[in-house]
């Protein structure tokens, strides 16, 4: 039996994905929950395993190719040996016959006619699928026309879809300003320096899926932040106190961010519009919190995977949750459940010693929290009606909030909620 292996959807907004690495080779025997192969999205970047036992007989996808979900991107024969069975001429695989139909279907559907205008590539220095090329020549877009299109492919390639967007918003009349925006984007220089002055580095897969998720996200929300700062004292001296213990009974290593998102989750129970997300004219009502903890991964990537159903945690919950994901996110050990569906986010950019900062939110999230470091400073106290000075652990925390949904008040009261969570945490809960 021949079984697929296709590319899979890590997250509710992606499309696509990219194979990176490929662990086995055509011929090569697989066992089920094997790793096969490595794939990148704007989201993860993490190891796919095989779904059956046998031999891998065809790689459809070659590495760093990008492809859309759901692609086929292998072929397991799981009922044949360690001798590799070649593909047959006459005895082609039904997935095979579909794709070659439907790849026949898409070119017939856009095929030239004597009218339809040749376009010269030599000069361009971009590449263009033939499919994109066909529907250039089939609607008369001109190769200057292409040269301005922003390509949401890997790499910054023309799509199928671009191309189509651009027709139908052309026929519009709604592209010309647009398209004199990009050609001007597109004509300025790049550089001003000589070539023995700089060094080009081209952006990983990665690296170029969060640039575009970070730009959508600023081009969807309308980001307002608010800061607050937080007195740690009552966590930092328990933590203090019990860290040793708890973790010789039970392996748990308790940290701030456990205290945090408990508080949050919290917040998000007492606010939930916070939690919820923007559909068009709609407001969709989440009755679960998926809390999101963003991880960085080396050398420059940021994982956002969730905690499902957070709000049945408690500290030690979030504790031994935290700290898994995060394993599994710097090991590529998430799986595509991991990062789906996420509620509210928070990001922790205090374990690098920043004290505050403005987070750009997680789309489709209608906000997201922000952790400082926690520092000790002086700070004024009042004991018996005087003001005095005392050193307390302090910790700012921030919210970006798109204000499209949530105002500045909404966002307000759920910040000073989670500070006064923290600031009077009850430590017999834990």
């Amino acid at each position: 039996m021949k079984i697929n292996v296709i590319m899979p959807k890590m997250g509710e907004s992606i499309n696509e994905g990219t194979v990176i690495k490929w662990h086995k080779n055509v011929g090569d025997h697989v066992k089920k929950d094997e790793i096969i192969f490595e794939i990148a999205t704007d989201k993860v970047d993490t190891e796919i395993p095989s779904s059956t036992t046998g031999i891998l007989s065809e790689i459809l996808v070659k590495e760093q190719e990008t492809v859309d979900v759901d692609t086929v991107v292998a072929i397991i024969d799981s009922e044949a040996d360690s001798r590799v069975v070649p593909p047959s001429v006459d005895e082609p695989t039904i997935t095979s016959e579909i794709d070659t139909m439907k790849e026949k279907e898409e070119t017939n559907s856009v095929d030239t006619s004597s009218k339809e205008q040749r376009i010269d590539t030599s000069e361009s220095n971009r590449f263009y699928s033939p499919l994109v090329m066909n529907i250039a020549r089939k609607e008369n877009v001109s190769l200057s026309e292409l040269e301005t299109l922003q390509g949401t492919g890997a790499s910054g390639r023309v799509t199928k879809n671009d191309i189509l967007k651009y027709i139908a918003e052309k026929k519009s009349g709604v592209k010309s300003q647009a398209s004199h925006a990009n050609l001007q984007r597109v004509e300025s220089p790049t550089q001003t320096f000589g070539n023995n002055e700089t060094e080009i580095i081209p952006m990983d897969n990665i690296r170029q899926k969060i640039m575009e998720h970070m730009i959508n996200s600023r081009d969807t929300s309308v980001h307002v932040t608010a800061v607050n700062e937080v007195d740690m004292s009552r966590i930092y001296n328990y933590i203090r106190s019990h860290k040793d213990e708890l973790w010789a009974k039970e392996k748990v290593k308790l940290t701030y961010m456990s205290f945090i998102s408990y508080a949050c989750v919290n917040a998000l129970k007492e606010f939930p519009l916070i939690n919820a997300s923007v559909d068009g004219s709609n407001i969709v009502m989440k009755k679960f919190i998926n809390l999101g903890i963003a991880v960085a991964v080396e050398p420059n990537g940021l994982i956002v995977p969730n905690i499902k159903n957070a709000e049945n945690l408690n500290v030690r919950g979030f504790a031994k949750a935290v700290a898994g994901l995060s394993e599994n996110a710097r090991s590529k050990k998430l799986k595509p459940d991991d990062i789906m569906n996420g509620t509210f986010s928070i990001t922790n950019y205090g374990v690098f010693g920043l004290q505050f900062g403005t987070p750009i939110i997680n789309q489709p999230e209608v906000a997201i929290l922000g952790v400082g470091a926690v520092i000790k400073k002086p700070v004024v106290v009042e004991v018996d009606g005087a003001d005095s000075i005392t050193i307390k652990p302090m910790m700012y925390l921030s919210i970006s909030h798109d204000h499209r949904l949530v105002d500045g008040m909404l966002g307000g009261k759920f910040l000073k909620s989670v500070k006064d969570h923290l600031e009077n945490f009850d430590t017999s809960m834990v």
